[in-house]
């Protein structure tokens, strides 16, 4: 099982449509899996007709899951974007900064890195660096 955060604490997945891993993705698809080496651009012209795109985080020190997402946004991309994999609570606001809308980690991850941990840190619109400058 996984756990799905978003800033409102912990929750269950509830995503119901096949997700497709972007090797084996045809025109018609509308969930995709990436890689954490998936190149954005590649899915120029696709992502339209795509409503989910899931990011793989594989381990603790592999941050191009961000990068990812806020090139997906930056093109516009408007569908629902999760994290997936060895994201931290720390990283929790980061993510959102990035274009993620939710994360999903593993039910072992949130036994170490409770729901509080994740909670302090969603409201990451107020306490980032230039609101610090502002404020």
């Amino acid at each position: 099982m996984s756990i799905v955060v978003t800033d409102s604490g912990f929750g269950r997945d509830d995503w119901t449509n096949p997700i497709t891993p972007l090797a084996e993705a045809g025109a018609s698809t509308t969930a995709l899996d990436l890689p954490e080496d998936t190149n954005p651009a590649d899915l120029a012209g696709r992502l339209k007709a795509v409503r989910f795109i899931r990011v793989a985080f594989p381990g603790p020190a592999d941050g191009r899951g961000f990068s990812i997402a806020r090139q997906l946004r930056l093109m516009g991309y408007r569908g629902r974007l999760r994290a997936a994999g060895h994201v931290i609570a720390d990283q929790y606001a980061m993510a959102r900064r990035a274009g993620f809308d939710e994360v999903e980690i593993s039910d072992a991850l949130a036994a170490r890195q409770p729901e509080a941990d994740w909670l302090f840190r969603a409201n990451w619109q107020c306490h980032d660096y230039q609101a610090r400058l502002r404020g």
